[in-house]
C-alpha cells in the first residue's frame, strides 16, 4: 500500500527538519531520513555558530532573518537558549592587507582590533605574526541539536511523521502527484521538497529534474585536550583570514579545524589524520597552545551550488517539486529563515517583510537561475 500525505520532505537533517516542522502547522507531512536517525550526517556533526557575516549576500540576509526566531523560538524548542555569546575574531598576518580590507568593506559592522588588542580578546595568539584583525562581539554558539529536535518536536507535535531508515530508490510524478518508493514502503504527495543535502541532485535526478550542480565539500574537525590547565572557555571562535585553520572552545575541550572545503562523493564521510594534523598543526604555530591528546576527530560534508549561495525555490520544469538544498556551511545558522521563506512559498502566501527588510531576494536564491 501506498501511504498519502499533503507533502513528503526527503532528508531529515536541519533543512528537511526545519522545513517539514513548519509546514505540519497547515499540512500532513512525511518526513523520509535515509539513516536510522535524522541529522546522522552534516547536521549531526556541527558545531555551528550564527556569525552574521559570514557567507555570500543571501547567506548573510537569511542569518540575519534567522535571529528573531534564534531569540524566541516556540514552545516547543523548550526553555533552554538556542543561543550563547561566543564572538568570531578574524586574524591576519602580512600579506593578508587586501583579504582584510575587503571583508571589512563588505561587513562595516565588524570591528577593525590590533594586535595587543587581539591579546585580549583571544589571548593565546602570538601576535607579533599578526598585523591586525575583525572582530565580532556578537557571534553566537547555536545549540545544534537543541534547533534540530526543536523542529522535529514541531512536526510531530502536529502530527506530522518522521520515517527512518527510508532511504529513496525511486521517485515519480502520474496525475499531480509524487510517488517516492524506499526499500520498506511508498509514499505519495502533490508536493516532494528535496532537503537531501549532499544527495541533493541524485535525488532530483530520479524526479526527472535537471541537477544544479551541487558539490558537497569535505570539512575536517577535531576535539583536542590543551596543556597546561589553560581557560579557553570565553574565547571567541577564532580563524584566519584566509582560512587556513579555526578554533573554538567545544565542550570543555578545543575544537580545531583546518578549514578544509575538498570535494567529494556523496557518502558517509570520514576525518583522515593527514588533516587533522593539519588543522593542530596550523593552530599551534599560530598561538602559544599545545596539543596533548585528541580525543575525537570527525568530518562532515557541506555542500554548495554553483554559485555558492543556497539553493530554496520551486523547480522551474516540474511542478510540486521544490528544492531546499546547497546550504554549504551556513545551514544551521539560516535553517529557521531558509524554512519560513519554504514554508510560505509552498503555501503560496506572501514572503515574509522580515526577509525583504534584509534584502532576501527570490530570484537570487531560486533554482530557477541555473536554467538555460
Amino acid at each position: 500500500m501506498t501511504r498519502t500525505a499533503d507533502v513528503i520532505v526527503v532528508g531529515g537533517g536541519i533543512a528537511g527538519a526545519s522545513v517539514a516542522g513548519l509546514l505540519a502547522e497547515n499540512a500532513d507531512v512525511i518526513l523520509l531520513e535515509a539513516e536510522d536517525r535524522p541529522g546522522y550526517h552534516t547536521t549531526g556533526r556541527s558545531a555551528a555558530t550564527w556569525i552574521q557575516y559570514y557567507g555570500p549576500p543571501q547567506v548573510r540576509a537569511l542569518t540575519v532573518a534567522s535571529r528573531p526566531f534564534f531569540d524566541a523560538p516556540p514552545d516547543a524548542f523548550g526553555d533552554v537558549p538556542l543561543l550563547k555569546p561566543r564572538g568570531e575574531l578574524l586574524v591576519a598576518s602580512p600579506g593578508h592587507e587586501a583579504a582584510m580590507a575587503e571583508e571589512k568593506a563588505g561587513a562595516p559592522g565588524l570591528q577593525s582590533v590590533t594586535p595587543d588588542e587581539i591579546a585580549e580578546i583571544s589571548p593565546a595568539m602570538r601576535t607579533e605574526l599578526l598585523i591586525g584583525g575583525l572582530y565580532d562581539p556578537d557571534g553566537q554558539d547555536i545549540d545544534v541539536d537543541l534547533l534540530h529536535q526543536g523542529f522535529l518536536r514541531l512536526l510531530r507535535q502536529a502530527g506530522g511523521s518522521l520515517i527512518c531508515d527510508a532511504r529513496v530508490e525511486g521517485v515519480e510524478r502520474s496525475a499531480g502527484t509524487w510517488t517516492v518508493t524506499t526499500k520498506e514502503a511508498s509514499y505519495a504527495a502533490p508536493l516532494l521538497v528535496n532537503a537531501a543535502g549532499a544527495w541533493g541532485d541524485a535525488v532530483a535526478a530520479m524526479a526527472g529534474a535537471r541537477p544544479v550542480g551541487l558539490v558537497p565539500k569535505k570539512r575536517t574537525a577535531a576535539l583536542a585536550d590543551i596543556a597546561n590547565d589553560v581557560d579557553f572557555s570565553t574565547w571567541p571562535i577564532t580563524a584566519d583570514i584566509g582560512m587556513a585553520y579555526y578554533f573554538k572552545p567545544e565542550s570543555g575541550k578545543l575544537l580545531v579545524s583546518p578549514a578544509d572545503e575538498t570535494p567529494w562523493e556523496p557518502c558517509d564521510a570520514y576525518a583522515e589524520d593527514l588533516d587533522v594534523a593539519t588543522g593542530i598543526d596550523r593552530m599551534q604555530q599560530a598561538t602559544d597552545l599545545e596539543v596533548t591528546r585528541v580525543e575525537h576527530s570527525w568530518a562532515g560534508l557541506r555542500t554548495f551550488a554553483p554559485d555558492g549561495t543556497v539553493v530554496n525555490g520551486f523547480d522551474p520544469d516540474l511542478d510540486g517539486f521544490y528544492w531546499l538544498v546547497g546550504q554549504g556551511g551556513y545551514g544551521i545558522q539560516t535553517a529557521p529563515a531558509m524554512a519560513q521563506f519554504a514554508a510560505a512559498a509552498i503555501g503560496q502566501a506572501d514572503v515574509p517583510d522580515v526577509f525583504k527588510r534584509h534584502g532576501v531576494e527570490s530570484a537570487a536564491i531560486s533554482p530557477a537561475r541555473f536554467s538555460g
